[in-house]
């Protein structure tokens, strides 16, 4: 397969600070690469640099077989790119603003009029294309934001979280989009914080503190974490993980829902230190049992072990 992206050692600093060190990764033709990370990981910084909108401090990227610091408006000109904050402009209606970015990507006569009716059909906004785009939905924002997008039919989109904020029903409809664009040979680079999303991904890259800790299939992924994981149904989960924290033999503990993941080193022993510290606490559990790595304790892992969260 050939390479939709390629970057090498790719670097990012803001005075004395590094928002993205040495990122090194490829991405190939048709392939949905997805980007997983806390708020400050890089994440965005790193596709503002891959699409020409930010000029790397070093190394370097192609893009579609451009250079992203010499070709940059080639670059420009062959991806779609939806940015993490709504980029369309509410005091237009739909149809203006369709038109707008179909001249700013110079789709024009007959083949603007399909592009059009494409995007309002895609959409579901055909009885609203006169409507104030600022009294849209989220979910039709957001979905009209992505037919602008790709108005030109770019070979390469890349999707800065596109779906924060959208309901989880409208999240599902917006990656049946992604994939449908990948059935055609699309390659598709998204960032993301939602977990059930990064699963879609045909590989995924999890980036902490401005590097890249892991990468691979999401499956490859969680067959990485090689420590037990036990699952802790408890009275008081908040004050169970508070109890847990630190406990001899454990390595990490995280709420999810009302459950909490307890990863440890020992599997027995974990059982019994996890049993002792919740009777001290004046805790019952109402179940302890070994449970397979979900994404979220791939990701949890990978950003402990690279130092943690930046905070604030």
């Amino acid at each position: 397969m050939s390479k939709a992206v390629e970057v090498f050692e790719l670097t990012r600093k803001f005075d004395d600070f590094t928002a993205v060190d040495r990122v090194s990764f490829a991405v190939e033709e048709g392939e949905i690469f997805g980007f997983l990370g806390p708020n400050g990981a890089g994440k965005t910084t790193t596709i503002k640099m891959m699409t020409g909108l930010l000029r790397p401090t070093s190394g370097s990227a192609q893009v579609g077989g451009y250079d992203v610091v010499v070709e940059v408006e080639q670059v420009k000109l062959n991806i779609g790119y939806m940015s993490q904050l709504f980029s369309l402009y509410p005091d237009l209606t739909v149809l203006e603003n369709i038109q707008l970015f179909a001249g700013l990507y110079g789709v024009s006569g007959r083949r603007f009029a399909e592009r059009r009716d494409w995007v309002l059909e895609m959409a579901g906004l055909g009885d609203y294309k006169d409507r104030l785009t600022g009294q849209l939905s989220l979910g039709f924002k957001q979905r009209l934001a992505l037919g602008c997008a790709v108005l030109h039919e770019p070979s390469i989109l890349f999707l800065d979280e596109p779906t924060s904020g959208v309901d989880p029903i409208s999240r599902r409809n917006f990656w049946d989009l992604i994939y449908g664009f990948a059935d055609v040979g699309t390659t598709v680079f998204v960032s993301t914080h939602y977990m059930e999303e990064a699963e879609y991904s045909h590989r995924l890259a999890v980036m902490n503190r401005g590097a890249i800790v892991a990468l691979d299939r999401p499956s490859a992924l969680k067959a990485k974490i090689r420590e037990p994981i036990l699952e802790v149904i408890s009275e008081d989960p908040p004050q169970a993980v508070e109890a847990l924290q630190g406990g001899p033999g454990i390595i990490e503990v995280t709420m999810f829902g009302r459950a909490i993941h307890v990863m440890v080193e020992d599997q027995a022993a974990g059982e019994r230190h996890i049993l002792e510290i919740l009777e001290a606490a004046g805790q019952r559990a109402g179940s302890i049992q070994p449970i397979e790595p979900s994404l979220e304790d791939v990701f949890v892992s990978f950003v402990r072990r690279s130092g943690g969260t930046v905070a604030g």
